[in-house]
């Protein structure tokens, strides 16, 4: 009996490692692939900024015409695609869709550098990755179930989309202000909150097609939340042109 025992701890504590190992490798796939879409991100908008301003005919059609709303809005064409056509896709597919819209909100964002310096938007990149990578932290490593904060992020999220919109039509520094503290805070909790989801998606035994293409959906909510941060954190402390 005692040695039944002992071979039962033994496979429960080597079950144990292997799914602590083959979390790591999973999460770590999600975070490469979330940083790969920052990084062209990046790239594109600089690139586009850099391109559009050194041709007078091309940055009024990029930025003073209707073209601006389709490229602002294109990002989302992509999101919904991946969220609601995801089980329909291969992995292979459901990972380029996610490259291309990496590549549109580059030129999406590109906006920045004609509103903001340069160095206030390396600034808050800079105090965006260290935040958001501190609150992924804690949605990684916490024993607290963070479900109970996902109602009250989504009704926030809502409220802020929202409000945005009033404020297209109040254009007023006091709304905007307010929206990007609420987004702060917002944000902050949603990288918590997506971190442990996604932790909690792969303890769900799947295919390696089915896992592939949950590594991609958790890098796209994880690359959402980074971005929006960023723009909230900006809109507070960017030095504008």
């Amino acid at each position: 009996m005692a040695q039944f025992d002992r071979q039962n701890i033994r496979q429960q504590v080597s079950s144990a490692a292997m799914i602590d190992e083959g979390l790591r490798s999973y999460m770590l796939k999600v975070y490469n692939y979330m940083s790969l879409g920052l990084g062209i991100t990046g790239v594109v908008a600089f690139f586009f900024f850099r391109y559009t301003t050194s041709n007078e005919a091309v940055f009024a059609l990029v930025y003073q015409s209707p073209l601006m709303w389709v490229i602002a809005l294109s990002p989302l064409a992509f999101v919904l695609v991946l969220s609601f056509g995801i089980n329909k896709m291969s992995a292979a597919t459901a990972q380029l869709t996610f490259w291309a819209f990496a590549t549109v909100m580059g030129l999406s964002l590109s906006s920045i550098f004609i509103t903001y310096t340069g160095t206030s938007i390396a600034r808050v990149f800079f105090i965006t990755a260290a935040t958001f990578g501190a609150m992924s932290l804690y949605g990684y490593t916490t024993k607290r179930d963070l479900t109970n904060w996902g109602s009250f992020l989504f009704m926030g999220l809502i409220g802020i989309i929202i409000a945005s919109v009033v404020n297209i039509f109040m254009a007023s520094s006091a709304l905007a202000f307010g929206i990007s503290v609420i987004g702060v805070l917002v944000f902050v909790g949603l990288t918590a909150y997506d971190t442990q989801k996604i932790k909690e998606e792969y303890l769900e035994s799947d295919s390696s097609e089915i896992m592939g293409k949950k590594a991609i959906m958790g890098a796209l909510r994880l690359y959402l939340d980074f971005i929006n941060l960023f723009l909230m954190l900006l809109r507070l402390f960017g030095n504008r042109n």
